[in-house]
């Protein structure tokens, strides 16, 4: 081979390399993704949050990302969920923090009582760029890609015998989220909590090895708990947040521009999600009146004497584990900044 033909087979070689290249750039992008968003409820903020956040998803895609959601837990309990999703065959799971407590106890740290006193306030906690920056980056070494935090409602009390009063918890056996600030928060009331996903909760409450359960009016309405207990005390201890993780292993195969959608997609809907949030709150609360439920309240004195038994259980958790108490410190900080 002389020197001009050597050239031209190296040049020749060069635009094998090129084109294989470009061509596996352009297959990488045009390569379509299935995205399954598994959430606990129905009918609730978590479930309709996961259809704008698949439906933006879908759009700014360009089709390349096809999204489906199931609610209501079909994809497996609530431990099943997240599992499912650091292993990479679910690709989302929009769920309270405090499910989350098997992978970082600091997940749970939103759910300790007296942080949210009225749910104007919910919204901008979940909001705060500390908290964001924080619950984003939980879990990164556990499969999970941290993309939004949201507030969903107000946590209150269901039970099939009306709680009028603080005695009346007592002796209850009460469904709690897996979640320590709450375990204590209602042991100084005198019940036994049982952390369950909310799958289990209906046949536990109507085969008697519940008497109540905590959860939010948006869960209990659109899953029809006013056929097995009629009663919702409106404790408003704490408020339920979520949070949207995606799968590491999933995120990781895909182009840099899909997975720049993602994260924006997840953002911006959890701040325009808001005023949607509020019709879902007022839709679930007359579905409950409409379907035979009643609302309780506590007197105005005891329910005072409630939130200021439960008032020091985060500190009083957290105070001899460093991490747990700088998180927990991170949300009170939030909160206090939100009134």
């Amino acid at each position: 081979m002389n020197f001009t033909q050597s050239k031209l087979a190296t040049a020749a070689a060069a635009g094998v390399l090129a084109a294989a290249l470009t061509g596996g750039a352009a297959q990488a992008q045009d390569k379509n993704f299935v995205m399954k968003i598994t959430t606990p409820t129905l009918n609730a903020v978590l479930d309709l949050y996961a259809r704008y956040f698949g439906a933006a998803i879908e759009k700014d895609s360009g089709g390349r990302i096809k999204v489906e959601v199931y609610p209501a837990s079909q994809l497996g309990s609530i431990p099943r969920q997240i599992e499912g999703t650091q292993f990479g065959s679910i690709q989302c799971a929009i769920i309270p923090p405090e499910f989350f407590v098997g992978i970082d106890e600091r997940f749970e740290v939103l759910a300790a009582p007296g942080l949210v006193s009225a749910a104007a306030q919910g919204p901008k906690i979940a909001a705060d760029p500390e908290v964001l920056k924080f619950y984003l980056g939980l879990g990164a070494n556990k499969g999970l890609h941290g993309v939004a935090v949201g507030y969903a409602e107000q946590s209150l009390v269901l039970a099939k015998s009306a709680i009028r009063h603080l005695a009346d918890f007592q002796g209850k056996k009460l469904r709690i989220f897996a979640s320590e600030f709450q375990s204590a928060s209602f042991k100084r009331l005198g019940t036994t909590p049982v952390a369950m996903s909310p799958s289990d909760v209906m046949t536990a409450l109507q085969q008697g090895s519940l008497d109540a359960a905590i959860a939010g009016v948006q869960l209990l309405s659109g899953m029809h708990f006013y056929d097995a207990a009629k009663y919702i005390t409106l404790t408003n201890h704490a408020g339920i947040f979520f949070v949207v993780e995606i799968s590491r292993k999933w995120y990781d195969t895909l182009p840099a521009d899909l997975q720049q959608i993602i994260d924006n997609d997840a953002a911006s809907t959890s701040l325009s999600f808001n005023p949607r949030a509020l019709e879902i709150e007022n839709a679930a609360i007359k579905t409950w009146s409409d379907g035979g439920g009643e609302f309780v309240n506590l007197p105005a004195d005891e329910q005072a004497d409630m939130i200021k038994t439960m008032g020091s259980v985060g500190t009083d958790i957290s105070k001899d584990k460093p991490p747990l108490a700088e998180a927990y410190k991170i949300v009170s900080d939030a909160a206090q900044r939100s009134k």
